[in-house]
């Protein structure tokens, strides 16, 4: 079993940079080879959270997700597709690639950088839906988890009530699983916090590793 990392920090991109990481991120994947030729594939497609932004990506959920599949024994190989910066646009522009490998189980979560960034929600949702859709003709059996996020109040009320229903509505909607908020119990809390207060240090990614693992845990089989 094997952890194929995919953590880059890209502060502007333009539309053929995106591209171009992309591509070296699907050949990355697809290039790694597996301990176990019949094992599951779990992809986690993210942004910073995901890639374990400010901490060694050795201690960034994922791979806590990871060791302790591998503790109890369990054949999945996990690939972590966390990009830096990333919205829901450019995850819906990577999925196609990385998901040219089999995938057995996709954790979706993206998002955040959209509402940071005052973006329009419904292009955001639609964004989402579409990874969502493509994910499923891909793969019809594959099972898909959806991580929740909230804004800060400083973007109004109005913005923040549409920002956090979204994620309800399109698990609703498709039937997923819904981890409720990927940072509960880590945001708002600088302890938990490197100093830029947005990202989790290695002890806030531990509670992002047990919010995820909450709902990802009754998917997995022996």
């Amino acid at each position: 079993m094997q952890l194929v990392k995919l953590s880059f920090s890209v502060m502007k991109q333009t539309r053929l940079a995106s591209t171009l990481i992309a591509i070296f991120l699907t050949v990355t994947v697809l290039a790694s080879p597996s301990s176990a030729q019949d094992s599951a594939r779990i992809v986690f497609l993210g942004d910073s959270l995901t890639a374990g932004y400010g901490i060694d990506p050795e201690l960034a959920y994922p791979s806590l997700i990871e060791k302790r599949i591998q503790d109890q024994g369990l054949n999945y190989e996990v690939t972590a597709a966390g990009l830096s910066g990333e919205t829901s646009a450019g995850g819906l522009r990577r999925a196609n690639w990385i998901l040219q490998k089999p995938a057995d189980i996709l954790v979706v979560a993206l998002g955040a950088n959209d509402g940071l960034r005052g973006m329009d929600l419904s292009d955001t949702k639609q964004n989402l839906q579409k990874i969502i859709d493509l994910a499923r003709q891909k793969y019809p059996d594959i099972q898909i988890v959806l991580a929740g996020m909230k804004m800060p109040p400083n973007l109004g009320d109005a913005y923040t009530k549409e920002f956090s229903e979204m994620y309800p509505d399109l698990a609703q909607k498709n039937e997923l699983p819904l981890i409720p908020f990927l940072l509960e119990g880590v945001g708002g809390h600088p302890e938990l916090n490197i100093a830029d207060g947005i990202h989790p240090n290695a002890e806030g990614h531990e509670i992002l590793a047990e919010n995820v693992w909450e709902v990802l845990a009754p998917l997995l089989s022996d």
